[in-house]
This record gives structure tokens, sequence and C-alpha cells, in this order.
């Protein structure tokens, strides 16, 4: 089944010089689909995600999620769609550090009214999926970058969305903490079939994928499919980065 369905997509940000930031991009992904998207500074991968984050709104084209158009709703029925429908992970994780780690996680079921048994439920489940729960009563102050953004991660599983998208989930975090995050993200996509975009720089995080997108100067360059394996996979990516030029110092060096 269809999860996203972008046709024909463009962007111009108006100003006194238009700047084409997208154009004519069509992308598409399956339920259970894990889908990176690469490009160097400034391609466009970032605009593409705020418009299919429904953050910002595209100039032309279609975005579908889940077979409904969200730049068709109302307000409120776009703030509803985007707490319901979509889960987020940011690079800054973007917790509140007036709350623990449960509370965190919680909230978009606390949102949502959801009684008090299922919310705990829920929360013992998925902590224990991740490895975090250990530290649920903990402040966010308390606990390091690696479980922060585990905890972010939790929190944009927790009400069951239809897509997660993760932008940079690993740009924060040292080597260990980031293959731990995306090792993790990686069990619940295969194990639990969540629908995952991720948008990276680090060709490492990229190697969990299925597929890779790369993206120069707001079109469409090139996309990859896992193979056999995922270092065979790593070098492809590693390949196609070399291939999209961009400054070296942009791509995260190889991580061991």
């Amino acid at each position: 089944m269809e999860i996203l369905n972008v046709r024909n997509l463009g962007k111009v940000y108006k100003a006194a010089v238009s700047h084409e930031a997208l154009s004519n991009i069509n992308l598409s992904i399956n339920e259970g689909e894990f889908v990176g998207i690469m490009g160097p500074s400034g391609s466009g991968k970032t605009t593409l995600l705020n418009m299919i984050s429904t953050i910002d709104r595209p100039t032309s084209g279609e975005i579908s999620i889940g077979g409904k158009n969200p730049f068709r709703l109302s307000q409120d029925q776009l703030a509803m769609f985007r707490r319901r429908e979509l889960g987020f992970v940011f690079q800054s994780f973007n917790l509140l550090n007036t709350l623990t780690v449960k509370e965190n996680i919680l909230l978009p079921l606390a949102l949502d009214g959801v009684d008090l048994d299922e919310m705990n439920r829920r929360v013992g489940v998925l902590a224990e999926k991740l490895g975090i729960t250990s530290i649920l009563d903990k402040r966010t102050y308390e606990i390091s970058g690696g479980q922060a953004q585990r905890t972010a991660v939790a929190r944009a599983m927790i009400h069951v969305p239809k897509l997660v998208l993760a932008d940079e989930p690993t740009g924060n975090l040292d080597s260990k903490s980031a293959r731990d995050v995306m090792e993790i993200m990686d069990r619940r996509n295969k194990e639990d079939k969540v629908t995952m975009l991720l948008v990276t720089h680090d060709p490492l995080a990229a190697s969990y994928c299925n597929r890779v997108v790369f993206i120069k100067d707001g079109q469409l360059y090139n996309e990859i499919t896992y193979g056999d394996s995922q270092s065979a996979f790593y070098q492809k990516i590693i390949n196609v980065l070399s291939l999209l030029g961009g400054s070296g110092h942009e791509f995260s060096p190889v991580r061991h």
C-alpha cells in the first residue's frame, strides 16, 4: 500500500530574484519502506521534507499521505492530521526538559486524550523495544544524547503514525550513539513495519535504508536500492555522493 505519493512537486520562493528550490519531483513510498534522501546543502532536500511534513506548501504539484492531500484540509484538520498521521525525529531532539522521558514520549497520546492504562501499556512496550525502560522517570537533562534521540524516536512512534519523518537524526550524536539509534530505527522498520523517511548527510545512517534518493539543484539526481549487504550499499552511497559533488566537508567522514 502506498503511504506517500509526491507528484510533479515544485517550490519557488518569491523574492527580488525568485529561487526555484525544487522542480518536478516525483517520489512514492510504500508501507513499510525506509527511504533516505541525500544531497548537498542547498539541494532542496530540506524543502522537500518541509512540504511532506506539511510545514511548507508546494508551489505546484501534489502530495498525498495515506491517500489524503493534507493541503486541502482546514487549519484545524491539518493540525490534527499532523499530530495523528506523522511522527517527527529532529537533529536537536526537541524534547521538553520540564517533562520526564516518559511524559515526553506520551505527549502525542495525551494530546489525543488516550486513557491512562492504554498510555502506560504502549509506553511500556515501546520503551522495552528501544532500550530506554530504565530512564523513563529521568528528566531530559539527566540522559545522554543517544538516549535523548531514542526518546524522540519513541515519541515519534507511540501514536502509530502512517509516516515517521527523521531530519538528520544522527547529526548531534557520536558515532556509537548514531549507530545505536539507526539500528533501533532499522529494527522498528523491519519488525513493526514502521514507514520512515530519513533526510541525512551521513552515509552510514543512509546505509540502513532500503532505498536512497539523491537530490541535486532541486531535482532528482539518482536513486539506489539496498542490495546484498549493508557494506556494499554503503559503498554505493559513497560512490554516488562523490559524483554528486558539493564541498567535501558536507558529508560526514567515513565512520568506523
